[in-house]
């Protein structure tokens, strides 16, 4: 009896043997979907995940939707009704429930809107979420982030459509509980980079208050993922560069470290297997990170060694991307395969793998180039555990 494709990951994450590798694809822009499926030549009784052979399904509390249903009006309607977000549709910018602002019409994420920097305009105050305390609009920041509150996890109707993602597409995929937008990430988009990078230095005490409210959410995200039944826990957070980490060991130690442990927790405490999204080259960190729960790594990325990580850390965890993204608008699709065939036989070799690309798909990358990793990735997944059992790896 062949495998679902949840029990597929599964038993990738759990290092079991797989009749072969699941993969994952994801656009950057949710509401191309249907401008994609009619440039691939897919019928309507085909969906595009289908197609991809996606085994993953992201699961969103409407807390998150605004980040990435940003460009569809009518979602982002909605979830105004809910009380979930805001939109300001002159300025081109939605408002998620922690008042952040997003740019509209942007391919990739872009923050464009910083509650706790002191740039709020009356404007700004009337296009808030209703749970929304505008006065931390216009306070410094030592008082903004004193007055500031999370979203409220109480809220009606937040977890109604992750209730019913479980119903729906267990076992016809890994439903995963997004847990993007970490501690660390959410409180340089409330403050700014700069200034919360800065008061990391200047002001630790201001950075420590504000990672320790949005730690406080991320636990109680993580109790409620748990009971609600998930089985694989997820949390985000973008700690790394194209060159190496944001921060040093001992800063991240300081500020980070802490808080994705006890964010992680109650997964451990459930026995979940954790994965982690974290963007650029996080190699000095991975370490410290397999010690408090670490399982799989999303999305592994190019900057990175892998050929090192996966000699180094491949007993201990899976890689989940290694594809590069940015190669992807430039290439021809006879390049594309050859960089597709690689990553896969680095990463791939006995196991461990969760076949992707190293980030989203963005707008720039041609379709026959999406048909051309597609194509490669069915060609090798079972084909690369082949060639590892034939010489007794």
């Amino acid at each position: 009896m062949a495998m679902t494709k949840e029990e597929r990951v599964l038993r990738v994450i759990d290092g079991q043997d797989v009749d072969y590798l699941p993969s994952q694809i994801t656009f950057s822009d949710r509401t191309r979907d249907k401008a994609i499926s009619q440039a691939l030549g897919l019928d309507d009784s085909r969906s595009l995940d289908d197609y991809l052979e996606n085994h993953i399904y992201i699961s969103l509390s409407a807390h998150d939707k605004a980040l990435f249903f940003r460009n569809d009006r009518d979602e982002m309607a909605r979830l105004g009704e809910m009380g979930f977000s805001g939109a300001d549709w002159d300025a081109s910018v939605v408002y998620d429930a922690w008042g952040m602002g997003v740019q509209v019409g942007s391919d990739g994420f872009f923050a464009c809107f910083h509650p706790l920097s002191k740039t709020g305009t009356s404007t700004t105050a009337e296009h808030m979420p209703p749970d929304f305390n505008r006065e931390v609009l216009f306070q410094d920041v030592e008082q903004a982030v004193a007055n500031y509150r999370t979203p409220d996890l109480s809220r009606p109707k937040l977890f109604d459509e992750m209730a019913a993602d479980l119903v729906d597409h267990s076992g016809d995929y890994l439903v995963m509980p997004s847990g993007y937008f970490g501690t660390y990430e959410r409180a340089c988009r409330l403050m700014s980079f700069q200034e919360f990078m800065t008061n990391m230095a200047l002001k630790p005490k201001v950075a420590h208050e504000l990672l320790d409210k949005i730690t406080e959410y991320k636990v109680a995200y993580a109790e409620k993922v748990v009971e609600m039944g998930f089985k694989v826990g997820h949390y985000g957070d973008d700690l790394g560069t194209q060159t190496g980490a944001f921060f040093s060991k001992e800063m991240f130690h300081e500020f980070i470290l802490p808080r994705i442990k006890q964010a992680w927790q109650p997964f451990n405490d459930a026995g979940l297997p954790i994965i982690l999204h974290s963007c650029g080259d996080i190699t000095d960190f991975i370490p410290d990170l397999l010690d408090i729960g670490l399982r799989v790594l999303e999305p592994c990325q190019t900057c990175m060694d892998l050929a090192y990580l996966k000699r180094e850390f491949g007993k201990d965890l899976v890689f989940w991307g290694g594809i590069e993204t940015q190669r992807l608008p430039l290439l021809s699709p006879e390049e594309v395969r050859d960089m597709v065939r690689r990553s896969i036989r680095l990463l791939g070799h006995g196991g461990g793998h969760i076949i992707g690309p190293s980030q989203e798909i963005m707008n720039d990358v041609p379709i026959e180039n999406v048909a051309a990793m597609l194509e490669t990735i069915i060609e090798e997944r079972q084909r690369v555990l082949d060639l590892c059992r034939h010489s007794r790896c």
